[in-house]
């Protein structure tokens, strides 16, 4: 049976969650809304969305915590709203797993446009089976599924979309900008320390040394390379 797609939003302003979730539904969403981060987890457990967008200064459990008990738990694509504009705060929700962050004030319709994009990047291709194998390492791009010497890795939709990208172009080299354009689907100069984290991540779980990476190697002054 049909089911629609359900995004939760989850911020302590009510004019912020009204006007989020009016331009999801107007996307063809189904939305949920919550005010803080005890009553998101009631409704992530009983009513699991496909898509989480929390602001990080929530009542109750505030959204980094959010953020680290949902990664615990699923790969769920998370967006965090954030109202700091310092590069820390957004990088330690990168580093607990959030797929993407918005920093307010923020555009209704972009925000709208990263949800559909994380949503689209998260779906299986159900007509690819292709496979790629590295030493040891599988990328299974029907399953979304990487194997490490036969152990599951536990990734991200983004960490995956991130390490398919690179390893489906095996020695060329990219910059963090055309890495943003093609994984997250935007270009901002101001946005590529989203894509450091991510590779740090993914070398903390592809690589026997991540301080000294076999595959996923920066080339300096210019971005990375997965090197075969």
């Amino acid at each position: 049976m049909w089911r629609m797609t359900t995004v939760l939003v989850v911020d302590d302003e009510p004019t912020i969650r009204e006007i989020v979730a009016g331009y999801l539904e107007r996307d063809g969403y189904r939305t949920l809304e919550a005010a803080d981060g005890n009553r998101a987890r009631e409704l992530l457990e009983r009513d699991p969305p496909d898509h989480d967008v929390h602001d990080v200064m929530l009542p109750g459990t505030d959204g980094l915590e959010l953020c680290r008990w949902i990664r615990s738990r699923s790969r769920l694509p998370v967006i965090m709203l954030t109202a700091r504009g310092e590069e820390s705060d957004r990088i330690v929700g990168l580093e607990l797993g959030a797929d993407d962050y918005v920093t307010k004030p923020f555009s209704p319709r972009e925000l709208a446009a990263r949800v559909r994009t994380v949503l689209r990047r998260a779906e299986p291709e159900a007509v690819s089976e292709e496979r790629l194998s590295f030493n040891g390492l599988v990328i299974d791009s029907a399953t979304r599924e990487v194997t490490k010497k036969g152990a599951r890795l536990r990734l991200t939709a983004r960490e995956f979309d991130l390490l398919w990208f690179v390893a489906s172009h095996p020695s060329r080299v990219f910059s963090r900008e055309q890495i943003m354009r093609r994984v997250w689907g935007y270009s901002s100069a101001l946005d590529t320390g989203t894509v450091t984290v991510h590779v740090r991540r993914l070398r903390e779980k592809i690589e026997d040394q991540p301080s000294h990476p076999r595959h996923l190697e920066t080339v300096w002054g210019v971005g990375y390379r997965f090197t075969p």
